[in-house]
């Protein structure tokens, strides 16, 4: 199993809590220790902190945890009946993470109501140790949460999203499983230095209304190189939605920045095979970069395992959106009952603001099983996050199925490639939808088709019998170059029938 699907399988089960359920006192939240807040308190923290020199949290976990293994840590589970928030019927539950195995660090977790912050401390009696006997501990804290809301029907607490290892944090669309994850902030990822990951050290979860549809979580992050203030508005749905607002306070200038990041696993599908000897079609969480330019292109650039660490660096002024998504629905894309990849949700982010020239970056890093992430994606700013000043970033992540950003536009439904006589190679790219599905089948939509290198031939658009859309297919020449930028799109320059199809072929 995946150390990324610990959080779901190995920590969780079905949680359709009922009335039968056995009562247990509430959780402990510290009555008398109660401090004003509002949404400037954690920005405030944070502010200091930066202005402080970094300090590397205190290992303190005892002995007998820091050296558990997997099954160990899989026995300590926190009791559904001691949920937060479970015995006052609201529409939103909170269970927390026992300290051991992966997740050593301590994280402070605070309850705030009515303008009024207070500690939620551990205690043994809100986990479940069976087989394993109850262990000796003092408040050791946490090291993370989950929450729960009536996502796919109402009555029963499905899982809803999770913040736990360093700045990371999941979520669940209605109807989906867990799949890939977003981050607080990237420092250097993909670059010859070690990445510095920063980590959310506290977390602050705002008692919901009766009535309500969402819940504020904030939370404070902390690395040697930033502080950071970041605010949750999280509703769940038919997409799970979060509204981001990250503040962020850098030590040093960061000129490797990675804003909004997303991280995600992509193994193989049909277009890219080599080297591959498994019997399934396609493995991965994603299988592109879906983007939309601030001058309203729609761009998709299908996901590789490349044979060496790549870098693409799509330039950008004020981007509308991007994302890791996954489009592959069908039980036949992957055969694998199990793995289920089907199932596994895309996320969509959605700049709230004007964010300016950048570059939305794309991170592809080899991998030889499914067990590991190996794709990023964020948004690089043109320039450097300044020291000592304020940085912010507001943002929607959209956790979905899929995400319609022009609906007229034909998308692509699948990338293959394989061998061409002489040594070239034959793609075949399938689209779906738009304004494509209604042209006459004798129709011959143009082509427009460009390869940065090489040589390009037989380019044709055609509509396929057998599914009823369009297929458009060509041959590349590749020579002697080591790396070419494939491009394609449907339809006139000034009126495109899909979005734009990119490729990074290399030999």
């Amino acid at each position: 199993m995946k150390r990324r699907q610990l959080l779901s399988a190995a920590l969780s089960g079905p949680l359709a809590f009922g009335p039968a359920a056995r009562a247990f006192a509430r959780p402990a939240v510290d009555p008398v220790a109660a401090t004003a807040f509002d949404d400037g308190t954690v920005p405030a923290l944070a502010r200091r902190l930066a202005a402080a020199p970094y300090r590397q949290p205190v290992a303190d976990l005892p002995p007998a945890l820091d050296a558990i293994g997997y099954d160990q840590y899989r026995d300590f589970r926190y009791k559904a009946a001691r949920a937060l928030w479970r015995e006052d019927g609201l529409p939103f539950q909170a269970q927390f993470f026992h300290r051991g195995f992966l997740f050593k660090d301590r994280v402070a977790v605070h309850v705030v109501h009515r303008g009024r912050s207070r500690p939620f401390a551990f205690s043994t009696d809100l986990f479940d140790y069976a087989p394993q006997p109850v262990p000796e501990l003092d408040d050791i804290g946490f090291a993370g949460f989950r929450l729960h809301a009536p996502l796919n029907e109402p009555g029963r607490f499905d899982e809803l999203c999770v913040f736990l290892g360093a700045s990371y944090f999941r979520a669940l669309p209605r109807g989906l499983g867990y799949g890939l994850s977003a981050r607080g902030l990237a420092l250097g990822t993909g670059e010859p230095e070690p990445e510095e990951f920063p980590a959310f050290r506290a977390f602050w979860l705002e008692q919901p209304d009766a009535g309500a549809d969402h819940i504020v979580v904030h939370a404070l992050l902390d690395s040697p190189s930033v502080a950071g203030a970041f605010r949750f508005r999280v509703a769940p749905g038919a997409e799970t939605v979060f509204d981001v607002d990250a503040r962020l306070f850098p030590r040093r200038a960061l000129a490797l920045a990675g804003i909004a990041p997303l991280t995600s696993m992509f193994h193989f599908d049909a277009g890219d095979r080599v080297g591959i000897d498994d019997w399934r079609p396609a493995v991965h969480d994603s299988d592109g970069l879906a983007l939309l330019t601030g001058a309203g292109e729609q761009v998709w650039r299908p996901l590789a395992n490349p044979s060496v660490l790549q870098h693409s660096g799509f330039q950008e002024r004020d981007p509308r959106g991007f994302g890791l998504m996954q489009r592959k629905r069908a039980f036949a894309d992957f055969l694998d009952a199990e793995a289920a990849y089907e199932n596994r949700p895309s996320l969509w982010v959605e700049p709230l603001d004007d964010w300016g020239e950048g570059e939305v970056h794309l991170v592809e890093i080899p991998t030889a099983d499914e067990y590991h992430d190996n794709i990023v994606a964020f948004w690089r700013p043109r320039a450097p996050l300044a020291a000592g000043g304020e940085s912010r970033w507001r943002y929607r992540l959209h956790w979905c199925d899929r995400h319609e950003w022009k609906p007229a536009l034909a998308t692509v439904a699948a990338t293959r490639t394989g061998k061409a006589a002489d040594g070239a190679r034959l793609f075949v790219i399938d689209w779906q939808g738009g304004s494509l599905a209604r042209l006459a089948d004798d129709a011959e939509p143009p082509l427009q088709a460009s390869a940065s290198a090489g040589e390009l031939r037989n380019a044709v658009a055609y509509r396929n019998p057998r599914t009823g859309g369009w297929r458009s297919s060509f041959e590349l020449a590749p020579g002697d170059a080591a790396a070419i930028e494939l491009r394609l799109v449907l339809g006139e320059p000034s009126r495109p029938l899909s979005e734009t199809w990119l490729y990074r072929w290399t030999p």
